[in-house]
């Protein structure tokens, strides 16, 4: 059963590795207006997202969005009662390629947004390509980890060792001192 053709990632990270502090989340230190309008429109050409219960990208055109709600509170795939855009999903219920053909989709973009069990569910299954923000100023002690195993490692560690290859790095803010990085397969 096919899946997506791409599933690419995308977060904004503190200096320290966290993606929010530790209310869970996230504080305006990192909605940096550069990396908003990259992450918003490279999700407008995604044919879907992906994200926990407690991440949501915001803007305009969230509601007509195409979305996988990863949730453990069902048993595989379900429809979400309030957006008819959406699925609940329980990837220990039901695979990524039978959540996708259940959103109606074949083939495109699937486009990760978060939380931390969710971007660590992907990085086991295989990104084609991951965007990582990175805010140098910030830090978060206590915070929520991009991916499991922060902060005892790098975000970058993760993605090199998952056979990530990182590409050149692009000034989002140099005020900020905030970066962009593209990791591909």
């Amino acid at each position: 059963m096919p899946g997506p053709d791409r599933i690419e990632g995308y977060a904004i990270v503190s200096v320290d590795g966290m993606i929010a502090d530790a209310s869970g989340l996230q504080p305006d230190a990192l909605r940096i207006e550069a990396d908003q309008t990259f992450f918003h429109t490279a999700l407008a050409r995604a044919d879907a997202v992906a994200h926990g219960r407690h991440s949501y990208e915001g803007g305009r055109e969230a509601a007509q969005r195409r979305r996988l709600i990863l949730t453990r509170s069902i048993a595989g795939i379900a429809r979400d009662p309030g957006n008819a855009n959406a699925l609940l999903w329980n990837p220990a219920g039901a695979t990524l390629a039978e959540a996708w053909r259940a959103l109606g989709l074949s083939g495109g973009v699937l486009a990760v947004i978060g939380g931390t069990d969710v971007f660590g569910l992907f990085l086991e299954l295989g990104y084609d390509v991951f965007h990582l923000t990175r805010a140098a100023r910030i830090n978060l002690p206590g915070g929520r980890p991009l991916f499991p195993g922060v902060p005892a490692r790098t975000p970058e560690d993760l993605l090199a060792s998952h056979d990530l290859k990182t590409g050149p790095v692009r000034t989002l803010d140099a005020a900020a001192d905030v970066t962009l990085v593209t990791w591909r397969r």
